[in-house]
Order: structure tokens, then sequence, then C-alpha cells
């Protein structure tokens, strides 16, 4: 492991970055780090952080030499042991009971008219205004209303869940930039544990959670509660910035715009292609098992190796011109946005469903849909990134 007064000199780039930058606009810096030091050391971060794509790939397919299995990782010290913060065959225990339903198929049979009929009713609700800020209007509604009716908690209600969520994600976001998170996220994670226990005790055939804390399902009740916690914030927060950033990087380049309204077919490739730019969630946290040497960085047994999937998204060795926006880019869908190997998200085909969903109602029932030119917002965030506020206006 090299040492911290060696660190300065073979790691220019990492040593300057601030957190400020992270949060911002960072893609610029994830340029510089990922072409002179694409595993570099950033005090910022206490960490280690991976920018180039085939690394960050490598790190995320091995799990024995890159865990997530440790005390220090950011969610479990929210929520508690889950399917996000286990390997092997632990990983598997947690992660396999809550799998099947989120296949594709299983989740177009299930969500397509669950999640039309609320995107219309959200949008019925604020179409006359003529203007609305639409994460707190659309996004995050639709993205509650969803996971809550996946999870079999619907009768929670919808302002009280976003509550928990954001509290929930605001604990990690502190834990990740290492600043103490405070209470907030344990008593949003116990308000959470409460609306969930009814769930658990119904037939196994009444929803997610009753089948998960079954005989079938082998996981032990307070497991089930953790596992719940982790889908509730990483489907809303995946949803509502996956929506948020797909509106803003559309009406943020009308030619684009243009080509989707002409071609309504490329929609889907327009939502990949918005991932690939700005991902919902910007960074995911590894910890080495053993001394390794990645792309000749010597890390050290227990060092925190974080990967940028914002910076893998804009690898130039795999896409051409990568900061530019560009619906009908022929390999947008080999971004990492939902991570990759046995953490890759298991709820993005609920998440693509959900977002190409809100667009197409979007784009179809608010005529000359644009930005609010009074309001102007741009996606932010250190771990997950989306629009603060997405104020809009459209033809009454």
């Amino acid at each position: 492991m090299q040492q911290p007064s060696r660190r300065a000199e073979r790691f220019a780039v990492g040593t300057t970055a601030t957190l400020e930058e992270l949060e911002g606009d960072p893609h610029a810096l994830l340029a510089r780090l990922r072409e002179r030091e694409p595993v570099s050391w950033l005090p910022a971060l206490d960490g280690w952080l991976v920018t180039q794509r085939d690394l960050a790939m490598q790190v995320m397919r091995d799990a024995a030499t890159f865990t997530v299995d440790d005390p220090r990782f950011s969610t479990g010290q929210v929520v508690g042991p889950s399917m996000l913060t286990r390997d092997g065959e632990e990983h598997r225990r947690h992660r396999d009971p809550f799998a099947r339903p989120f296949r594709r198929d299983a989740v177009h049979a299930r969500f397509t008219r669950l999640v039309a009929e609320k995107a219309e009713a959200l949008i019925d609700a604020l179409q006359p205004a003529g203007g609305a800020e639409l994460r707190r209007s659309l996004t995050g509604p639709l993205a509650v209303a969803t996971v809550t009716r996946a999870l079999g908690v619907e009768d929670a209600d919808e302002g009280a869940v976003l509550g928990w969520y954001e509290q929930i994600v605001a604990a990690v976001t502190d834990i990740t930039a290492g600043r103490s998170p405070g209470s907030a996220g344990r008593d949003a994670y116990a308000a959470l544990s409460a609306a969930i226990g009814p769930a658990l005790d119904r037939e196994p055939a009444a929803s997610l959670l009753a089948a998960a804390a079954g005989a079938a399902g082998g996981l032990e009740r307070e497991r089930v509660v953790s596992n719940a916690a982790v889908l509730l914030f990483g489907g809303i927060e995946t949803t509502d910035g996956m929506i948020a950033n797909a509106v803003w990087h559309l009406l943020s380049h009308p030619g684009q715009l243009a080509q989707v309204r002409a071609s309504p077919g490329l929609l889907a490739n327009a939502v990949e292609e918005s991932l690939r730019l700005e991902p919902a969630a910007a960074i995911v946290d590894r910890y080495a098992t053993a001394d390794v040497e990645l792309a000749g960085a010597r890390i050290g047994r227990g060092d925190l190796v974080r990967v940028s999937i914002a910076g893998a998204n804009r690898d130039p060795g795999e896409f051409a011109d990568p900061d530019r926006f560009d619906v009908a880019r022929s390999n947008a869908r080999r971004h990492v946005a939902f991570a990759h190997g046995p953490h890759a998200c298991i709820a993005s085909h609920l998440a693509r469903l959900e977002t190409e969903t809100a667009l197409q109602r979007l784009l179809s029932r608010l005529p000359a849909l644009r930005l609010d030119p009074a309001s102007p917002t741009a996606p932010r965030g250190l771990v997950f990134r989306k629009p603060p506020e997405l104020w809009v206006l459209w033809t009454r």
C-alpha cells in the first residue's frame, strides 16, 4: 500500500478534488481522473475512486476481492444487513426471495396498467395549472405509489413514505460524504419497519414482502424489513431520479426532443442515454478484501474503493463524444447505471417501465412542455444525482 505522503505525488488530480466538485457538476473532474488517474486516491472521499469503465466493471464483478460486506457500508449503517450489504451465498439468500417478481415479464404483467393509471391521475391533477414542480407533483408520487404496491404496503400514507425515504437517503449521503448522519435516518427506518409489519403477516400470495417472510422465502422477519427498506429507497430514488433527469435532458436539448416527438420509438433509447449521462446512483462502494493492485494503484486490504458510475458512463473508450446527449446513440444501453455483477439493480425493469410511461404521458398530455426559465436547475448530488427541483411550463 502506498504511504499517504506518496499519494499526493502519485494522485495529483484526486488529492485536490473536493466534495463540492463531486456534488455539483463533476464531469470535467471525472474526465481528468479517467484520463490521468483511472484509479485515484481522493482524500475528500477517504478512499479510492475508479472512473474507467472496464476497471469499474472489473471491481463490480469481483465480489471476492471488492466486497460490500463491511460494517462501514453506508446503507448497512442505516437499515442493517440486506442484499445490498452481503456477498456470496448470504447475498443470494437475501436477494432470491425478491428476485422473481422483478423479472421483466413479471414486471410488465403486473405493473403496466397500474403505472399508466397513476401517471395519468397525477397529470390530470397538475394539467390545469400550466406549470409545476415535477419532482413533488409527478416523479416522487409515481415512484412511491409503485414501490409501495410492489411491497404490499400501499395502505401507508404516501407523504409519510416519501418522508421516510428522504431521511434514509439523506443519512446514506451524509455517511458517504464523511458527515454524521444524525438520528433522522434511524427514526425513519423505525417508522418504516412499523408500517411494514402488518404486510409480513398476510398470506404469501398477498405481496412480495409476505412471500419473502414466509417459509418458502426463508428470511428472518428483521431481514425482510431491511431488504424492504433497500427496495423502498432504491426504487423511489432510482425512478424519481431517472424520470427527472430524462425530462431535464430532453427539455434542455430541443433538437433531441423534436427527434423523439417525430419518432416515438426513440423514447426508450432516450431514457437509456439519459441514464448514461446522469445515472441516478452515481457512486457505489466496495471494500478491498486483500492488498491488490489495480491500474497501477496499490490498494490496501480494507481500503474503501468507490466506483464512479458517472465516470464509467462517459468513458470515451466506449462512447464516442461521451458528453453529448444523443437519443439515437446506438450503444446507449451499454451504460452501467444499474451497476454490474451480483449487485446489479434488482428493480431496473420496473424503473424503466415507470420512466418510459411517465415520459410518454408527459409529452402527449402537456403541449409545449418546457423548462421554466425563471427556475433554472440541473442534476446534482454526490451519491444520488437529480435536479433538486424541476420546474416546467406548458400551454394551458
